[in-house]
């Protein structure tokens, strides 16, 4: 039975915050005169779980009422169907894997196994992950119980994990279909991960959360601590050596490419990581560092080293990372860098020279 899509997992017409939900504005921030209700607070939704969450930054443009902006072209018809292409991500994932058993037979059993044999998303998920992060001494069946429990009662998580599908199949351009994603991109596969191993933290299970955190950053090179939280329809693209710290917040639709690490600065204690604003794109070999914001919609430029808050729609760059535009007149970004994947617009700005 189809559920209907839950404000906490965004998607292309149903983002949080600043994000438009029409197609032909989906890359778009709105106009400041889109009208909304305004909210004494802004709602974020870590990890899937709705919280009411206010931030020590505030948004530059309105907020909606429920934390989502929207323009008003949407009718019943469109959002039903929306709901329905969302609730199908596991029966178009089915449909994937049949496709690619017929071009490859000798996959015939590799698909079974992890996708045609499984009933839903969660099964076939909690399968796949206790496979690759098994070993001699914790096996598969055990793991497999474990994400399994986590991930069937809590559906909040599963709508996160398709939201983290879609994204990556929208804006990977070496992402040839669900399935794929599914089964071979290690970014997504640690981000899923991670997702159980912060549900067992919040319940208590700290011991085991660690352990799953240890085994993904063996296996997959990704080190994410339970703590941190994080939203719904990311991208970790490539995702090696990926480090992101105890007190760190990602908010949604942000894309985050390799070699980043979201640290402290050194041996503070407390709520000492950075805070990621919704609609953010950091580029690869990136060091965001201490207990700072990057706004809404910002972007920053591959291997910056950025120690100050970023406002939010603006670029930084370098070591250390400065304004593309300059502080008084810094660049605004009129689309949203996590779905364009643009890391190069506006350096020119920035840079007079080629290397």
């Amino acid at each position: 039975m189809m559920r209907r899509h839950s404000l906490v997992t965004p998607s292309p017409k149903q983002v949080s915050l600043l994000f438009v939900g029409h197609p032909t504005h989906a890359h778009t921030f709105p106009s400041s005169s889109t009208p909304c209700n305004s909210f004494s607070q802004t709602h974020h939704h870590w990890w899937g779980y709705p919280k009411t969450f206010k931030p020590s930054f505030t948004p530059s443009l309105p907020i909606c009422k429920h934390g989502v902006n929207t323009l008003h072209t949407s009718s019943t018809v469109e959002q039903i169907e929306v709901d329905e292409v969302e609730g199908d991500v596991w029966l178009k994932m089915q449909e994937e894997a049949r496709l690619d058993v017929t071009v490859e037979p000798i996959l015939s059993g590799y698909y079974s196994t992890s996708i045609l044999s499984h009933k839903s998303l969660q099964t076939a998920l909690a399968n796949h992950l206790a496979v690759k992060l098994s070993s001699a001494s914790l096996p598969s069946g055990t793991l497999s119980g474990l994400f399994a429990t986590v991930l069937e009662a809590d559906h909040a998580i599963v709508d996160a994990v398709k939201s983290d599908l879609r994204a990556v199949k929208e804006r990977d351009p070496a992402c040839v279909s669900h399935v794929h994603c599914f089964l071979n991109f290690k970014g997504f596969l640690a981000c899923q991960a991670h997702r159980v191993a912060h549900k067992l933290w919040l319940q208590g299970r700290k011991v085991v959360a660690v352990v799953i955190q240890n085994r993904v950053s063996e296996v997959f090179a990704v080190d994410i601590h339970p703590a941190a939280k994080i939203g719904s329809g990311i991208l970790l693209d490539h995702a090696t050596g990926i480090v992101v710290g105890e007190t760190a917040m990602i908010g949604n639709n942000v894309s985050i490419l390799h070699s980043v690490t979201l640290g402290g600065t050194g041996k503070v204690s407390g709520d000492r990581h950075p805070k990621i604003g919704d609609g953010v794109l950091i580029g690869a070999g990136t060091c965001i560092l201490g207990n700072i914001k990057v706004g809404d919609g910002a972007k920053i430029g591959a291997g910056s080293v950025v120690i100050k808050d970023v406002p939010p729609r603006t670029t930084v760059v370098g070591n250390p990372a400065r304004l593309v535009g300059g502080k008084n007149n810094p660049v605004k970004l009129d689309k949203i860098p996590s779905f364009t994947m643009d890391h190069t617009s506006h350096i020119s700005d920035f840079y007079d020279y080629c290397v």
